[in-house]
């Protein structure tokens, strides 16, 4: 029983000590008060100042926007300050709808394009295509303008009309007008689900308050395979959002009532636990979770609660390290400030939040904790996990690096204008699954790359250039040296039509889904891309043999001694 103690029984020191603490903290706070008034007087004065005396005027709004911004610049870069007509792009963020014709922009050659319309979007139903040149909305000249001033003219109140006129590309009659109705645009959060060789899968892009519904909705469709072996949730490349829709989904795989996240801000009476809300829909059926750099914020927190629980196993490469809750506060005249409040923390207890913004360098700049100053915490099977950082995966997979050929075929746009050129001149293909790079379509997309426009990076022909000169002032330079430099020069000098040939493979993977695109959308292109996706083919191979996958979730032999 423990006994209660009376101020009069401690000892004079310790009174003494709670005192002094309790005193410093005051001094501390009053101190910080008065700089904070201080700080804002002095600020109030500069503005007075300048409103009154500057030879010229200034423009209000964009002064205080900057000086806002600046002074956020020193937290962290999710504490982030919307004026009243940037709030759509918070509610955006959260629910994943805006009125509009539904449609991505693209900018290139000083004009903006058509890059993809949303699938049944009234963009895509009105008859935009990939590559049509926006020329006007409604009256407005467009031509050479930004996507951001032209998403601005396109965006509007459901129901309202809207004329955009663009300029086609491999068409006969290639500037078309065409008549819109703006709509209630939402942004599908699942962007493909589907079973493969008794693998459901399911591709979240995103957390918004539609998600746990669609993502049931694929559950549902797994829950009537009586062959299903296993689960998939793909998180690759999904930022986050809301903490709730996680706890929702995660909730579909782990009993009612287990806790996913806890969240403590400044202070600490204000803990929030979140635990999940109904019964499990899949309790026991083995689960995978891929995640990469990309996955952060409430997709950490989906796979690493998982992780932590040993219910899922995490394949793929370690995750962005987003360890911080925002939420939003009103301010006046309809301003809005989305502010970090809360760390969260996982069910072991880690905080994977990989860089600490309090602790800047001398010129401002923060760093990645560094591995060797993690720490090692234990999953509910006394698996070692590790805090900061990010997310590590049970099983790891190299997604290889993108080359400067590769890189440049697609960013200036070989492999998007040859799908428009195919697109237009095929009016349907098969299955997006099954589509296929033949000889002869890989032979005409290779035909309409133009050598002499074809930018290539290079780099190795500098270095031997370099090397030419270091080895005639170093003293090195002979005939043999030269001669030897020849060859290296022979070997590292650019020939496209080789380089082609040689990384036909993964040209194909950018080629062969941009093409599908066309004519099957975002869904279209996630079906094709699997085909090849290492990620899947190893969750497949794990989830399909009990015995491995059961181990991978077990504790390890010789980490039986190690503390938290």
């Amino acid at each position: 029983m423990r006994k209660h103690i009376s101020l009069r029984t401690l000892p004079l020191f310790a009174l003494t000590a709670l005192a002094c603490a309790g005193l410093a903290t005051l001094s501390a706070q009053k101190s910080h008060d008065a700089a904070l008034a201080r700080n804002l007087n002095t600020f109030n004065s500069i503005v007075k100042q300048v409103e009154m005396n500057y030879v010229d005027s200034i423009d209000v709004d964009k002064s205080f926007k900057a000086a806002i911004d600046a002074f956020l610049s020193s937290t962290d870069p999710y504490t982030e300050y919307y004026t009243a007509e940037d709030q759509e792009k918070l509610q955006k963020l959260t629910t994943g709808e805006y009125g509009g014709i539904g449609s991505y922009i693209m900018e290139r050659d000083g004009g903006s394009y058509i890059s993809q319309p949303m699938e049944g979007s009234p963009a895509a139903k009105g008859g935009l295509r990939p590559g049509d040149h926006i020329l006007r909305v409604d009256s407005v000249d467009v031509a050479d303008k930004g996507s951001e001033f032209v998403t601005k003219l396109l965006k509007g109140v459901p129901g309202t009309p809207v004329k955009v006129t663009v300029k086609r590309p491999y068409a006969a009659d290639s500037v078309k007008v065409i008549e819109i109705v703006r709509a209630k645009v939402q942004e599908p959060s699942v962007a493909y689900d589907t079973i493969i060789d008794g693998i459901g899968y399911v591709r979240i892009t995103s957390f918004i308050d539609k998600t746990p519904g669609e993502v049931r909705k694929a559950l549902d469709k797994f829950k009537e395979d009586k062959g299903l072996k296993g689960i998939v949730i793909d998180l690759r490349g999904n930022g986050g959002g809301l903490v709730e829709a996680a706890v929702d989904i995660t909730g579909y795989f782990v009993p009612k009532g287990t806790e996913i996240v806890r969240t403590i801000g400044r202070d600490p009476s204000q803990e929030r636990i979140y635990k999940t809300p109904r019964s499990p829909i899949f309790p026991d059926t083995p689960l995978a979770v891929l995640i990469d750099g990309g996955s952060a914020s409430s997709s950490e927190i989906m796979a690493g609660s998982l992780q932590d629980l040993d219910r899922a196993v995490l394949i793929g490469s370690r995750s962005y390290g987003k360890g911080l809750v925002q939420n939003p506060a009103q301010l006046p005249y309809g301003a809005l400030l989305k502010v970090t409040i809360a760390k969260y923390y996982l069910p072991s207890g880690r905080l994977i939040q990989a860089i600490d913004y309090s602790r800047r360098n001398a010129d401002g700049s923060v760093a990645r904790v560094p591995d060797s100053l993690t720490n090692v915490y234990k999953t509910a099977h006394g698996r070692e996990v590790r805090d900061g950082g990010g997310l590590r995966p049970d099983s790891t997979v190299d997604w290889g690096t993108v080359n400067r050929l590769i890189y440049n075929l697609v960013a200036d746009n070989w492999v998007f204008d040859y799908a428009t050129r195919y697109a237009a001149a095929n009016k349907e293909i098969g299955p997006a699954a099954s589509f296929e790079i033949t000889d002869t379509l890989y032979s005409d997309f290779k035909k309409s790359i133009d050598p002499a426009r074809f930018k290539y990076d290079k780099v190795c022909e500098e270095l031997v250039k370099q090397l030419r000169t270091t080895a005639k002032n170093e003293g090195y330079m002979s005939e043999e040296t030269e001669k030897e430099l020849d060859k290296i020069a022979a070997l590292l000098t650019h020939d496209l039509e080789r380089d082609l040939d040689t990384h036909r493979g993964e040209i194909e993977e950018y080629l062969g889904s941009e093409i599908v695109g066309r004519y099957y959308y975002d869904r279209g292109k996630a079906a094709y891309e699997l085909k090849n996706d290492k990620a899947m083919k190893l969750a497949g191979q794990i989830l399909s043999d009990p015995e491995q996958y059961k181990a991978m979730l077990e504790k390890p032999r010789n980490n039986r001694n190690n503390k938290k």
